[in-house]
């Protein structure tokens, strides 16, 4: 017993390695991995997602086993689809291949495509669940929180001086963070399948909201993000957000819970990257809608100016919203050098979203 316990944690590992496989498009489906041990526990197959449309990680195991998936283990990072989409469900698959036995580390939140494990056991398939289900989770946590919540992960970039001004007190506010700093914002970006901002932002700055690469080209058309605009204002029509780069959305709206519903529920958007001013910032933290915080620190002093969030209605330091850093590096060196903090809120005594 524990040496099959051990041979399926193993594998779950190596599924999780294929499930995080780097290259693979993080939208709009999730990351998978899978790995098929025969009776012996040898392994027989794997494979992963690679992307909308493309066989998935359970149908890639199969094919690479071929009769071997007979009374074999398939250990997946996430519980295999009960749905037919652009391809068909991965239960059937695994039954219609002689599976005798599923390890599944994540149920699947989504519930267009769970009820795997019901139909799996139903057709005699031994299934146990939970084995690394929060890692599995983690390589998935934008689209995993999603789906639980309802609404995109957020993840909130800003840059700042030392005394935690975004701009000068004549407005300027470029640049702020260093050349490798805004070449590391753009690995970011690339992370996330939503720009957002505000329409001040984009009257003001006038930003592109691309994903550009080193040579501050930007990547093709159907490799960027969406870009969504929040706010009442009009906006004049030559705006770079508004050239044909990438697509783009107009929310004219001022509420941002209700924007972060409609993007998911009417536009399958799982992680949106907020790159808005302080007031659109202090907006969603007020709401309790952020998610993650992404911060570039330069090594300067304004003394005035714009501060990098709006006013948040807190008049004492026991009400401080609290953060946990769950990163820092230095991007750049010498006078570019910027250090990156990545933090998210604390599991208690915060109103500032939640974790996935």
């Amino acid at each position: 017993m524990a040496e099959t316990f051990t041979r399926e944690y193993d594998a779950m590992r190596r599924a999780l390695a294929l499930a995080a496989t780097p290259g693979v498009p993080l939208h709009p489906n999730p990351r998978v991995g899978c790995v098929l041990l025969g009776p012996d526990g040898t392994l027989v197959g794997e494979g992963y997602h690679h992307g909308a449309g493309m066989p998935h990680a359970e149908v890639e195991a199969l094919r690479s086993a071929g009769d071997r998936a007979r009374g074999a283990t398939a250990v997946v990072t996430l519980e295999p689809c009960n749905h037919t989409g652009r391809t068909g469900p991965c239960a059937q698959a695994l039954i219609a291949a002689g599976v005798a036995r599923v390890v599944i580390a994540q149920r699947d939140p989504n519930p267009q495509a769970a009820g795997g494990m019901e139909t799996l056991r139903a057709a005699g398939v031994e299934v146990d669940a939970g084995l690394l289900a929060d890692e599995a989770a983690e390589v998935n946590r934008a689209w995993t929180f999603a789906h639980r919540t309802g609404r995109p992960y957020v993840t909130w970039k800003f840059a700042t001086t030392l005394d935690g001004r975004s701009a000068a007190s004549d407005g300027t506010s470029r640049w702020v963070s260093s050349p490798p700093a805004r070449r590391d914002t753009h690995l970011l970006r690339a992370l996330c399948d939503t720009m957002l901002v505000g329409t001040n932002t984009v009257a003001v700055d006038d930003p592109q909201l691309t994903v550009r690469d080193d040579e501050d080209r930007p990547l093709p058309r159907g490799a960027q993000p969406l870009r969504v605009v929040l706010g009442e204002r009009d906006l004049p029509a030559d705006r770079r957000v508004f050239d044909d780069a990438a697509p783009t959305l107009r929310l004219r709206s001022h509420d941002p819970e209700a924007a972060l519903r409609v993007l998911y529920a009417e536009h399958d958007r799982h992680h949106v990257f907020l790159e808005g001013g302080p007031t659109l910032a202090a907006a969603f933290v007020k709401a309790g809608l952020v998610d993650e915080v992404v911060t570039y620190v330069a090594p300067m002093l304004l003394g005035a100016g714009r501060s990098a969030v709006g006013k948040l209605g807190i008049r004492t330091i026991a009400d401080a919203l609290r953060l946990e850093l769950v990163d820092s590096i230095v991007v750049g060196a010498g006078a570019e050098a910027n250090v990156r903090l990545i933090m998210r809120p604390t599991r208690e005594g915060t109103t500032m979203g939640g974790t996935a």
